[in-house]
């Protein structure tokens, strides 16, 4: 029976390493170069969505007394 290298096998998990450690790095400075939010949007935040749904009601349409 054959000996395994033990060589080969460590240096190819070292060249995975490294290429795994490449790529963070990578996708990291194009995060930075090209900030995102989070949720996956164009950037632009509705300002409705955060607001008290009645507040918002009640400034719409001003309701007059009869």
């Amino acid at each position: 029976m054959a000996k395994t290298n033990f060589q080969y096998e460590k240096r190819q998990k070292e060249l995975e390493k490294k290429k795994k450690a490449e790529e963070k790095a990578r996708r990291k400075l194009e995060a930075k170069n090209n900030p995102k939010p989070a949720d996956g949007a164009d950037g632009e935040e509705p300002e409705a969505d955060d607001a008290d749904p009645d507040a918002a009601a009640e400034g719409d349409a001003p309701v007059q007394p009869q």
